[in-house]
């Protein structure tokens, strides 16, 4: 099957790939749902996963929302993952047009992709709510940085400007994707002639959804676990999508 799905990578010149929690756990960083995931590391007081990581929940309660968010969403020590530096080498080999990713990790432009569709957006980017001066994540992390409501030391990262809350670019529950993005993703994918969809359950929309914009003459499948998409598939490969792209892909090194 890698062979299949070489030679058709050979053949293809306008790629684009879909990917989720699945290419950046073989980084080490823990996807939402699984046993070993995000909402396996909560405590039993914890609320559920996604009433933490909500909009409501980051409006009411800051100090445990980030509180959360730096235990269990930061990973500044995560390096890009084989399948993040597959994809890097074939947009550098002109074949891949564009990575359209589920994950806020900012791991596909570490690894070297430059035309990085972030659909729920990114950790690695930061802003203050009133005046929107940006911040990386290291500034969060600082605690000389966090104060409470109250002035006290605490969890939640304040603007050096002006004192309200700095919050990460992402996209939580209860708020709207960037329309820009979703319509960017959407023609990527209607204009792909190979799409390739790797390290995701095919269950969360509207992510799941762009596989209908495919009209294209290859779609492969790359995923540990079965998806409600696989029958649509030209090829499904059952394996690691670090080591199935690193087989596939000329990566120079």
């Amino acid at each position: 099957m890698v062979d299949t799905l070489r030679r058709w990578i050979a053949e293809s010149d306008h790629i684009v790939f879909l990917g989720g929690a699945g290419v950046s756990t073989e980084s080490g960083i823990p996807d939402f749902r699984s046993q070993d995931g995000l909402a396996g590391r909560l405590g039993p007081g914890d609320p559920p996963l996604e009433e933490l990581l909500s909009h409501d929940f980051f409006s009411r309660r800051p100090e445990v929302f980030f509180k959360h968010h730096k235990a269990h969403l930061v990973f500044e020590e995560a390096q890009p993952s084989a399948a993040h530096r597959a994809l890097a080498a074939l947009e550098r080999q002109g074949k891949l047009r564009a990575v359209i990713t589920q994950n806020v990790d900012g791991l596909h432009q570490r690894a070297g992709s430059r035309q990085v569709l972030e659909l729920h957006g990114s950790s690695a980017r930061n802003y203050c709510v009133r005046c929107k001066t940006p911040y990386p994540a290291s500034y969060l992390l600082d605690p000389a940085n966090c104060r409470d409501a109250e002035g006290r030391p605490g969890h939640t990262p304040r603007c050096a400007k002006c004192g309200e809350v700095v919050r990460p670019d992402v996209v939580l529950y209860g708020e709207p994707l960037d329309e820009r993005v979703l319509r960017q993703a959407m023609r990527a994918v209607a204009a792909a002639d190979l799409l390739l969809v790797g390290g995701t359950s095919l269950v969360v929309y509207p992510a799941a959804g762009l596989i209908s914009y495919f009209k294209g003459r290859r779609m492969v499948l790359i995923n540990r676990g079965a998806t409600p998409y696989d029958d649509q598939a030209d090829l499904v490969i059952r394996a690691s999508i670090g080591e199935t792209l690193s087989a596939a892909v000329d990566t120079g090194g």
